[in-house]
């Protein structure tokens, strides 16, 4: 698995934990920003970050900002990312098993280091079940791909 992580000024100090995780869970990954505390803008980190999750250079991303949200949105408007906002354990391991989602949204200003290292773990750990679910999921991309 390969995974690219991504955060604005606001989500730089959770960004590192979550490294740090990756890296005890041997998980390949791209820090791809930010690397200053200025206020940037969240597009900027978010869009380049899922478009590449899109495009299957990575298989996951995941993204962190002041509460998630502003990055969850921006990911969620690539096609192909189903990128879910999380800030407890139980919707880490929902999103993956029932929507497959390929990026993860969490906020620094929401959640602290360790709750953020448990979904992520989590996260990377479930994988998605299909069955009923997966006839939703396509339902979804099916959508997607009819409105371009």
């Amino acid at each position: 698995m390969k995974v690219i992580i991504s955060a604005d000024h606001a989500g730089m100090s959770l960004r590192n934990e979550v490294k740090n995780l990756l890296e005890e869970m041997h998980i390949a990954y791209e820090d791809a920003g930010c690397s200053c505390e200025t206020s940037v803008d969240y597009p900027d980190y978010a869009l380049p970050a899922a478009e590449r999750v899109a495009s299957g250079e990575f298989d996951r991303g995941i993204l962190i900002c002041g509460t998630g949200i502003g990055m969850n949105i921006s990911a969620n408007k690539v096609k192909g990312i189903r990128c879910a906002l999380v800030h407890d354990v139980y919707s880490a391991k929902l999103t993956r098993q029932h929507n497959d989602s390929n990026m993860l949204a969490m906020g620094e200003r929401v959640i602290g280091p360790g709750l953020a290292r448990e979904i992520a773990k989590t996260w990377l750990e479930t994988d998605f079940e299909g069955g009923r679910h997966g006839r939703r999921v396509d339902k979804v991309t099916e959508y997607e791909a009819s409105h371009e």
